[in-house]
């Protein structure tokens, strides 16, 4: 016999209430004198056996009643030879499906996932006319959340239609989800059935949510091979600056997933479809290996690329996409100080000096009109001599840079101290210090002294062949110089001065960056403007300030949820994604200033690369790539995916037993046959409960005939 309702057993505890009554209630009896006292004591002693004879059976009447009630509330149930032919307890079947891309793997009773399918249509051939039935695929669009089902051809359906998919949530995960769901039926038994190759990285280990105690979890294992594997796991373009022509480098981890060295093995760089870069690496058993490519990119435009192996057994990650986005022009916003010449910037960025080779759109404003200028939709802001800054201009330029905007700070010889100070605090430097040296009078008080080489910023800019840590380098006369807070830890100096303060520093605040020079551009300051060096380094800022929008093609795990953030987009239609089945989605998208954000990633369950389209103009793209854990296909043994699974989900999680012979739904038919038997329990509590009141009723011992 078993429980539908095992917790309400506790309740039995209550049995004991009226024997506590009982035990409190005892009075001792009172002292009479009688005149004869040899009679009363005889008819004391005969009253006194009667009454403590009726007591105790009436409390034995009441522990048994309140004891077959909560019995009867338990549901008890006949199972296995006890049943007999008894009638079947309506139940609540959640069938979770591993879809997961490693069932596509195989053993010799053929696909994983088939065999999968093959036993969730063994739970149903077990269930019965009335009981609900949900299917639950571990890979699934977030939409279309499954619902509960009666109609059994229906639920069989369902089961055909799941597909192997990338982005399946952990085991765990999808387990405690399809208990959740199950609440909604009002069926006395449920039950989570749990068809899985139990892919070791897969279960999960912390705790998923909460299950109701009600559930029943049993697991249907299904493969019996370990396979070995390898990958391509991540994939990460270094390079900051990205042009036509230009060397791009472009890093990629693979890992061998197996329990031999994979010596020479080949990874290749596809640009647009075609191989640009290859490399060859051993690859030894668990160790992830980094190898790196160069490439130039041909055109301009959102390019597509992936990094691609050898092919083995597994093929979902033999191959991982990116992007790359060389873009078309770079807007860039050049914000005028009250009283300062931006001439010599506006000629550096003006189309007769960049011709065809490079893609500057310029707009010029005032530094009153800076509040209502929404700068989301500029890819770099540079800030030529800003005299004051409101709280509000601070805010609107912090927010900027975080959300992976770019800006350039050239200080004004009126600067309001206290404002470019909380400028400078709010990107994480130090305090404002003030100048040196004269304005306009010609007289050096210093020169570059330290030049990072090294970063990216500067490559092309100097001499290849000179040391990083000399001076050996093209340095102006610096005749008056904010002295430039020092970088903190978010920050650093790209070139030193001679008089002890940065030149240019970089500080970085959220996803984007902010440069910060000593000098403003004007021959007063320095005779930086009119130098060689003043062009190629105001180029290459714009580009490395531009990076966060130009570079960046996000990569983003397929089945994860991310935000995705679109500027200037300037038609007010909705947003698609069209992925690389063709198929349209309208993502949820809300707008912002300058912006549109859209919620992307958790229906997205096949890789590849995904279009943002505005109409029918390409706004940007975006990867999809696989889950580097799914790379790995090593398999838990069933106890240990019992004790994790149990473990993650906090509710106990039993497999199936099963003989070589016996089929699942022969085991599953055995274990869920029964009788309730609720009903007998209850009846007997009334019978209990009415032979109480015809007890007290009509037994009187205390009566005593003369």
């Amino acid at each position: 016999m078993s429980f539908l309702n095992p917790f309400v057993l506790l309740a039995l505890a209550t049995v004991a209430i009226p024997l506590l009554l009982h035990l409190f209630n005892l009075r001792r009896p009172q002292r009479v004198d009688f005149s004869s006292l040899s009679f009363v004591k005889e008819l004391q002693k005969s009253a006194v056996q009667r009454v403590r004879i009726k007591q105790w059976l009436l409390l034995a009447l009441r522990m048994l009643a309140i004891a077959c009630l909560v019995l009867a509330f338990a549901q008890p149930t006949l199972t296995g030879g006890l049943s007999g032919v008894g009638q079947k307890v309506r139940t609540a079947h959640a069938i979770v499906i591993d879809n997961s891309l490693s069932m596509t793997m195989s053993d010799a009773d053929g696909e994983y996932l088939k065999q999968a399918l093959a036993q969730a249509d063994d739970v149903l051939s077990t269930a019965s006319d009335g009981d609900d039935v949900i299917v639950w695929p571990t890979a699934r669009a977030v939409a279309a959340r499954p619902s509960l089902m009666q109609n059994l051809p229906a639920a069989r359906d369902a089961i055909r239609q799941v597909e192997p998919a990338a982005g399946a949530t952990e085991l765990s995960t999808a387990i405690a989800q399809a208990a959740q769901a199950l609440s909604e039926s009002t069926a006395p038994r449920k039950v989570v059935y749990v068809a899985s190759d139990l892919q070791a990285s897969m279960l999960g280990d912390s705790t998923a949510t909460s299950m109701p105690e009600d559930v029943v979890t049993t697991l249907l294992p299904v493969g019996d091979r370990s396979h070995a594997n390898a990958g391509v796991t991540d994939v990460q373009v270094k390079s900051r600056i990205i042009e036509v022509g230009q060397a791009v480098e472009i890093e990629a981890t693979l890992v061998n997933h197996g329990s031999e060295t994979l010596p020479g093995s080949v990874a290749s760089v596809y640009l647009q479809g075609e191989r640009v870069a290859q490399a060859t690496a051993d690859l030894e058993p668990g160790q992830p290996e980094t190898v790196s490519f160069t490439v130039s990119p041909a055109s301009r435009g959102w390019l597509t690329g992936t990094v691609e192996i050898e092919d083995d057994a597994f093929s979902p990650d033999n191959a991982r996409p990116f992007v790359l986005h060389v873009p078309e022009e770079r807007r860039v916003l050049v914000v005028r100080g009250e009283g300062q010449r931006t001439r010599y910037v506006d000629l550096a960025l003006s189309s007769e000096m960049t011709s065809d080779r490079l893609a500057f759109q310029t707009e010029t404003i005032s530094e009153a009109a800076l509040p209502s200028t929404e700068l989301g939709g500029y890819d770099a802001v540079l800030l030529v001599g800003p005299r004051s800054l409101s709280s509000g201009e601070i805010s609107s330029l912090k927010r900027y840079v975080e959300r992976g905007g770019g800006m350039m700070l050239f200080p004004s010889a009126q600067a309001r101290p206290e404002q470019y100070g909380s400028l400078f605090s709010e990107l994480g430097a130090g305090s404002f210090r003030g100048f040196s040296g004269e304005l306009g009078t010609r007289r050096s008080i210093a020169t570059f002294d330290r030049v990072d080489l090294q970063h990216p910023l500067f490559d092309g800019v100097f001499d290849a062949e000179s040391d990083p840590s000399s001076s050996e380098v093209e340095s102006p006369d610096v005749y008056y110089a904010m002295n430039a807070p020092t970088a903190g830890a978010r920050g650093q100096t790209l070139i030193d001065l001679s008089n002890g303060y940065p030149f240019l520093q970089e500080l970085r605040a959220g996803s984007g960056v902010a440069l910060v020079a000593a000098v403003a551009p004007d021959p007063e300051w320095s005779d930086l403007p009119v130098r060689g060096l003043f062009i190629p380094l105001l180029y290459r800022s714009v580009y490395y300030l531009s990076a966060g929008t130009s570079v960046g093609g996000e990569t983003i795990t397929a089945g994860a949820s991310h935000e995705l953030r679109v500027t200037a987009v300037l038609t007010e239609q909705e947003l698609r994604l069209v992925g690389p089945d063709g198929v349209d989605r309208v993502p949820e998208q809300r707008s912002l200033f300058g912006a549109t954000l859209l919620e992307v990633g958790q229906d997205l369950h096949e890789t590849g690369i995904y279009d943002v389209m505005s109409g029918e103009t390409l706004v940007r793209r975006l990867a999809v790539a696989l889950r580097a854990e799914e790379s790995d296909l090593s398999a838990a043994s069933v106890d240990v995916a019992r004790s994790k699974l149990s473990e993650a989900t906090g509710h106990s999680v039993e497999p199936l037993v099963t003989s070589d012979t016996e089929s699942v739904a022969a085991a599953l038919e055995q274990q869920r046959a029964g009788t309730e038997i609720w009903n007998v329990f209850l009846l007997l509590a009334l019978i209990f409960l009415v032979a109480e009141q015809v007890l007290a009723r009509l037994w009187q011992p205390e009566t005593v005939s003369a």
